[in-house]
């Protein structure tokens, strides 16, 4: 019995990445200061911190898809 060949994995550059990893790398790169002028919120404008960002981001597609299109245009 043959088993069916799953479909093809849509090219998608952030698969196998996780949030976390795409907010800590926007910070090492730019600092908080320039991703709170890029994307004017709360979580990177007023005590900035990795935690606070990722339960923004998660809470927040709109917000999400910004920071994750910050990182994509960033990628070589």
């Amino acid at each position: 019995m043959n088993q069916p060949t799953p479909p093809p994995h849509p090219r998608d550059p952030l698969h196998g990445i996780t949030l976390e990893t795409i907010v800590t790398q926007l910070v090492e790169r730019h600092g908080w200061d320039v991703l709170g002028k890029r994307l004017p919120v709360r979580c990177f404008l007023h005590n900035p911190s990795i935690k606070s960002s990722l339960t923004f981001l998660r809470k927040t597609p709109w917000a999400r898809e910004r920071v994750e299109g910050m990182y994509i245009a960033e990628l070589p």
